[in-house]
């Protein structure tokens, strides 16, 4: 599930709304594609509007009470799922890949966390937040709330009953600042719209 959190900066020149939906579709468009994983959209009803005219046909949308990860976990277990994950929606070029490892651990692990990366090193494992979550449904009890933020992946590991019970896997960069731009690298395949809104 593809989670629509706030964005709080825009690039010079760009209008914000025009870049969070820049962002968001990017995302959106790479998890539809992903084989044996189903699609979804996970947005408050402030960003509801938004998450509607980016979701592909037959794409459920959730409305949250809340832009955090555990409120998007409730959700699919509601509907049914037994297990999920849920993405941040400011990582235009996040290869499929980096989400398919994320699943992978749940056939052994309970829960599993992909870090942000920073701006100077992508794919380092450092900084404050997650890239994503993916954990077995219903989630357990002892996962504490989930914002992608600012939780850190010992937090996770720290809260289980067992540190093994939580996978770390492959992180990547989100774009939470101008700084992230320099990180982008055009010869990496997706990221259209994104692409096209700077201009190339």
């Amino acid at each position: 599930m593809v989670l629509l959190g706030p964005v709080g900066w825009a690039p010079p020149g760009i209008d914000p709304g025009r870049w969070r939906a820049a962002l968001v579709e990017d995302v959106v468009d790479l998890v539809a594609t992903l084989t044996e994983v189903e699609p979804a959209i996970g947005a408050t009803a402030a960003a509801r509007p938004l998450a509607d005219a980016v979701a592909w046909p037959g794409m459920p949308v959730y409305e949250l009470p809340t832009a955090s990860a555990g409120a998007a976990l409730a959700a699919a277990a509601a509907d049914g799922f037994d297990q999920a994950a849920v993405v941040a929606a400011d990582a235009p070029d996040v290869p499929g890949l980096i989400i398919g490892k994320l699943l992978r651990p749940l056939t052994s692990r309970t829960v599993a966390v992909a870090p942000a990366g920073d701006a100077a090193a992508p794919h380092r494992l450092a900084g404050a937040g997650l890239l994503g979550v993916a954990s077995r449904l219903p989630a357990p009890e002892w996962l504490p709330e989930l914002d992608l933020d600012t939780v850190e992946p010992n937090q996770v590991r720290r809260a289980a009953p067992r540190p093994g019970d939580v996978a770390v896997t492959p992180g990547w960069r989100r774009l939470r600042g101008p700084a992230d731009l320099a990180t982008l690298d055009p010869a990496m395949p997706g990221w259209d719209t994104t692409r096209m809104l700077l201009g190339g």
